[in-house]
Order: C-alpha cells, then sequence, then structure tokens
C-alpha cells in the first residue's frame, strides 16, 4: 500500500468535507452513506477501489457495493480500470457544474415527474365535470393548478440545464441580476402602492 504523504491539514480538511457532504444528503434526496462516498471520491484526484472506500469511511462491504452502484445509476461517479488490477476502481464527476446538473435532472425524474403523474391520475376521478358539486370543482381546479405548476417547472429545468456549465457562467451571471433587478423594481413598487395605499385611506 503507498504511504499516505499528505498532510494533517489536507486529512481534517477532507474529514470535515465528506461529513459535510453527509450532512447534507437529504437535501439531495439521498442517504448519508451514499453521499459521504461520493464525497470522498470527489474529493481525491486518484480512483478508489472497493477496500479503500470502505476503510476510509467504516462501512461494510455490502453497503458500500449498494451505494457505489446507486451513484453509478445516477451518473455522478464512474468505473475506472487499471491494467494487470482485477478490482474495479471508481472517480466522481470533478466538474462541479455537470454534478449539480445531474443531481437536478435525477430528482426531478425521480420525484418531481411521478408526483405529477400521480396527480393526474387523481384528476381522472373528476372527469365527469358535469356532475361535480361546487365543492368537487374548486377541488379539481386546485389540483389542476398544482400539476401546470409542476410541469412547467419541469419544462423549466430541461430548457435550463443544458445551459448549466462553467461556459456559460456569464450568461448565467446576467440572468441572475435580471432575476435580481426585476424582483427589487416589483418590490420597490408594491413598498409604493402599499404606503400610497395607507396615506389615501382615512
Amino acid at each position: 500500500m503507498v504511504p499516505d504523504k499528505r498532510s494533517q491539514t489536507h486529512k481534517e480538511a477532507l474529514e470535515q468535507f465528506v461529513l459535510l457532504w453527509g450532512e447534507m444528503a437529504s437535501a439531495w434526496g439521498i442517504n448519508k452513506t451514499m453521499a459521504q462516498i461520493h464525497a470522498l471520491l470527489y474529493a481525491e484526484a486518484d480512483p478508489l477501489d472497493t477496500d479503500t472506500i470502505m476503510k476510509q469511511l467504516d462501512i461494510s462491504r455490502g453497503n458500500a457495493n449498494m451505494n457505489l452502484r446507486n451513484l453509478l445509476q445516477w451518473q455522478l461517479i464512474r468505473k475506472v480500470h487499471f491494467k494487470g488490477s482485477r478490482k474495479d476502481y471508481y472517480t466522481a464527476e470533478k466538474e462541479v457544474w455537470n454534478m449539480v446538473a445531474t443531481i437536478i435532472r435525477e430528482r426531478q425524474q425521480r420525484e418531481v415527474a411521478p408526483i405529477r403523474q400521480n396527480l393526474n391520475e387523481c384528476l381522472q376521478l373528476f372527469d365527469d365535470k358535469e356532475q361535480l358539486s361546487g365543492e368537487e370543482a374548486a377541488f379539481r381546479e386546485r389540483i389542476e393548478n398544482f400539476t401546470e405548476f409542476l410541469e412547467m417547472f419541469e419544462r423549466f429545468t430541461e430548457a435550463l440545464l443544458p445551459y448549466i456549465n462553467k461556459r456559460n457562467l456569464k450568461f448565467l451571471k446576467h440572468l441572475v441580476k435580471l432575476a435580481e433587478m426585476k424582483h427589487s423594481i416589483t418590490g420597490t413598487d408594491s413598498s409604493s402602492s402599499a404606503t400610497e395605499s395607507s396615506e389615501g385611506s382615512p
């Protein structure tokens, strides 16, 4: 085994990064171990084999294999083979833009799309619009509004994801700046309207 020549500072920073990534797991919609394996592979310059991952994170082989398979399915890591070695090695996507875009895409496909499909099935219960009571019609409309929002969110994500990369950083910053300006103007208008309304009221 090649001796670890990293400084103590490097080791401590790596440990903190892996722990932090694990704590963020719920925001990704994945489990803590899966996030920690990804963090370790992202932080390491060289590919790691399963035994090394198990030792670094103190996890069982079964746990490591299961989460490595999941990370491969999410396309956040890939296998690497070295000539003369029968072991499988793994490395993570190092480009953070691609990594985030992949996570967004996977979460949309695994969470948003199924919810929209289930809501559409729920709407089918109200197919006979003429037989609906006023309360049922209002409920149906609320479900329709929700499905329309989810559909637009999916379309927006699919349209925007191809542009989420470092090459388009200038464009993305400009887009965010325009959105911030719009928000600022809208907020000012709202405040002015509220002030005028209060001043005009008896």
